[in-house]
């Protein structure tokens, strides 16, 4: 697997802890493999409007959401620090932190696409109804990617 570029979407669950600890596990002997680590956050809308106390009030919660957005920054270069320490050199390893463009399973594909990954791992939790009509991400990436492995974690 010399030359390996690997992509771990990361939404900071404990699904995708086990995702993190599948790659250690299983990667870190390689040297010459390339980790993108990727979260794509809900941009946050801009508030443009006079002094008031509704719009001091949505202020102070973008605020806070942005505080959020910040930490989950950190979170993900957390992360990044877990594949240094386990081995992985660390000019080996890429965070991305993107705001969502389109949907999730629409944005791994096209970064998978355009960035050329041949990897990708993924989490997978059983769950509800509602993916049965909606269909998972999982599920939508598996079966649009050609020519890259999914390694689905669960």
């Amino acid at each position: 697997m010399a030359g390996q570029k690997l992509l771990l979407p990361f939404n900071f669950t404990d699904y995708d802890r086990k995702a993190l600890d599948f790659v250690i596990l299983t990667f870190a002997h390689l040297k010459d493999i390339e980790i993108s680590i990727f979260h794509a956050y809900t941009p946050l809308p801009k508030i443009e409007a006079s002094d008031t106390t509704v719009t001091r009030h949505l202020k102070d919660q973008l605020r806070y959401l942005t505080q959020k957005v910040s930490e989950k920054e950190s979170a993900l270069q957390s992360a990044k620090q877990e594949l240094v320490q386990a081995g992985f050199p660390e000019s080996n390893i890429n965070c991305i932190f993107n705001a969502r463009k389109k949907e999730i399973a629409a944005d791994i594909i096209d970064l998978v696409s355009t960035e050329g990954y041949n990897v990708i791992v993924l989490n997978h939790k059983a769950g509800k109804v509602s993916r049965f009509f909606t269909g998972s991400v999982y599920t939508k990436i598996a079966s649009a990617l050609k020519g890259v492995t999914v390694c689905i974690v669960s």
